[in-house]
């Protein structure tokens, strides 16, 4: 049969997220940083999830498309009822794993002491971390001081959690390995609606780390929020080799 649907330009997408809260029967999901319709007969076609795209990669067309079914929405809802984690989180994310649900792990305003001998707690309070995954309306991120890190950190610098993701939030990517216009557009969400204290971008010494700094310098501008950012070169060996502030 022919009938209105949703169609998701995925030149515009960034994936977000933000389109997904709205969307009451589940018809969308995130897969593979894109929003996607995983079933035509879970839209219903009435478009309440168009006002939520920053983009505006969401439209309505009329196309060939199986019937929408209230049955299949009612299963599909109550599957993902059954799949949903029991720590707390805010929004399901239905990027098709339900690992990647947006989540405050625990209050971390305070340092977090030491359990038993020879263990080091964890300084994360959120999930994802991944900058393709988190959503920029993540509760989080709200007037938060804000780590942008190369996912090679981590490994190099034994103080990451406590010299710089203790009472942070964070969002980690590669500039290498993944393109650097998601990661701008994403950022620059983040930044214009959580009203953040301030961003460090933190990457290790190899040339092609230097562009995560750029990176989130256009995302500054672009969010046109006037907010200090800090830079911060980490060695290979562990040192940090650099700290200054980045202008915007």
């Amino acid at each position: 049969m022919k009938r209105q649907i949703i169609r998701i330009d995925e030149e515009k997408c960034n994936g977000c997220g933000l389109c997904i809260p709205s969307c009451a029967e589940g018809a969308l999901q995130i897969v593979n940083g894109k929003a996607r319709l995983i079933a035509d007969k879970l839209c219903d076609g009435l478009g309440a999830c168009l006002g939520e795209c920053p983009q505006d990669a969401l439209i309505i067309e009329e196309r060939a498309a199986d019937a929408f079914d209230e049955e299949a929405v009612q299963a599909h809802l109550s599957q993902q009822k059954e799949e949903e984690p029991e720590h707390t989180h805010e929004q399901s994310f239905g990027c098709g794993c339900p690992g990647s649900h947006s989540r405050v792990l625990a209050d971390k305003k305070e340092p977090a002491g030491e359990i038993g001998h020879g263990h080091t707690p964890s300084e994360l309070g959120q999930w994802p971390v991944q900058l393709k995954l988190v959503n920029p309306a993540a509760s989080y991120f709200k007037n938060a001081d804000l780590l942008v890190a190369a996912d090679c950190v981590p490994f190099a610098y034994a103080g990451f959690h406590r010299d710089l993701l203790r009472g942070r939030a964070v969002a980690i990517g590669c500039p290498k390995l993944d393109d650097a216009m998601p990661y701008v557009d994403k950022l620059a969400e983040i930044i214009r609606i959580n009203d953040l204290k301030s961003v460090t971008v933190v990457i290790m010494e190899v040339p092609c780390c230097g562009g995560l700094g750029s990176i989130v310098r256009e995302a500054v501008k672009r969010s046109g929020c006037d907010v200090p950012v800090e830079h911060i070169t980490i060695s290979l060996d562990g040192t940090v080799l650099a700290k200054r502030k980045l202008s915007v």
